[in-house]
């Protein structure tokens, strides 16, 4: 039986020796337990009933029915996160609209991709679908707040805000982003994120925060205004920025070349935040391997805004951040248990300017 926090996982594979291997391989991760293995979808769906999962692995090539085939009869009953394996790259956006959270590409003699590549990218893989992936639609039937329709949830009476709080992230991002959001109450002024993250992931990784905090949290969408109580989570394939009208901020999500090497990026929203917003902003920088950021944290600096950067020591990356805080770009370095308390403290001295 899986220790409390490890994910636990089903894999499906026709061939014994490979999937006994994948099991044994995840398994020595201290994160994953394989609690069960399957020959073919037929009895991959008994062990659905009979174990309480987190994420299933599949192959696509099975015998009586295939991965994709799997996952399109599975998710309307069982609405499961599912990583599709494959030594076929061409299948992954099929993959993906057949419902799959994310897929992975077996060794194969056309790639240079070693067993050792594949199980580790299955890995991560896993590890970020189980945080963002678990919170599906039919998981969530209640919230926090005792709601259950998402479309509720985003509307509202909501007053619109002209202070605003912008956190970027990367590596080790999405837990630090819960761990900030679940201590905020649900009147703080509206907040934006640019977490890295692949697409598919940035949409149920706003479903989880959602279910899971006082929060509404949403993936952004062009025309979006930012309202106070409301999280709103760039996607992972567009850049987000802001421009205000009046006393609101409009918010612009598209499709751009990669900035630091990322879309989204972070620099690009904290860019439009100070120019936008100045010292009305509070900008938050994260755990992340780069520099994304790091410029744009220094701008809102710069036009007045407050800013604060996660430490070393809680830290899964000290990179991004570490970048910012050594150009002068922080203005409180603190651990990540605390920065809920300096976001407070900021928000406090702005209402005394």
């Amino acid at each position: 039986m899986p220790k409390k926090n490890q994910i636990s996982v089903l894999v499906v594979d026709d061939s014994k020796s490979f999937r006994e291997m994948v099991a044994r391989k995840l398994s020595a991760d201290s994160q994953i337990e394989v609690v069960a293995t399957a020959g073919d979808a037929f009895e991959a769906r008994d062990k659905i009933l009979s174990y309480d999962l987190d994420l299933i692995v599949c192959d696509q090539e099975m015998p009586k029915m295939n991965g994709i085939e799997f996952i399109k009869r599975l998710l309307p009953q069982y609405p499961l996160p599912v990583v599709i394996i494959s030594d076929n790259a061409q299948i992954e956006a099929a993959a993906r609209k057949a419902g799959a959270l994310d897929f992975a590409e077996k060794p194969n003699p056309r790639s240079a991709k070693t067993v050792a590549d594949f199980l580790l990218e299955l890995t991560l893989k896993i590890r970020l679908g189980a945080r963002t992936g678990i919170a599906l639609q039919a998981k969530k039937s209640v919230s926090p707040r005792g709601e259950n329709d998402q479309t509720q949830q985003l509307s509202g009476n909501s007053q619109s805000t002209d202070r605003l709080i912008a956190i970027g992230a990367s590596t080790g991002g999405t837990e630090a982003i819960y761990q900030i959001l679940k201590n905020l109450r649900a009147d703080c002024p509206g907040i934006l994120i640019v977490q890295h993250i692949p697409p598919v992931f940035s949409k149920m990784f706003a479903e989880r925060l959602d279910t899971q905090t006082a929060l509404h949290c949403k993936e952004a969408q062009t025309g979006d205004y930012l309202e106070s109580g409301r999280v709103y989570i760039a996607p992972g394939d567009r850049h987000m920025r802001i421009k205000r009208i009046g006393n609101q901020y409009r918010i612009e999500v598209f499709v751009g070349e990669k900035i630091n090497g990322h879309c989204p990026s972070v620099d690009m929203l904290f860019d439009s935040v100070a120019r936008e917003a100045g010292h009305r902003a509070i900008g938050v920088l994260l755990t992340g391997m780069g520099n994304d950021g790091a410029k744009g944290l220094l701008e809102i600096r710069r036009n007045g805004g407050h800013t604060i950067g996660q430490d070393q020591a809680s830290s899964v990356v000290y990179g991004m951040n570490k970048v910012a805080y050594n150009m002068g770009a922080v203005s409180v370095q603190s651990a990540l248990e605390n920065i809920h308390h300096c976001i407070l403290t900021a928000l406090k001295e702005q209402v005394k300017r």
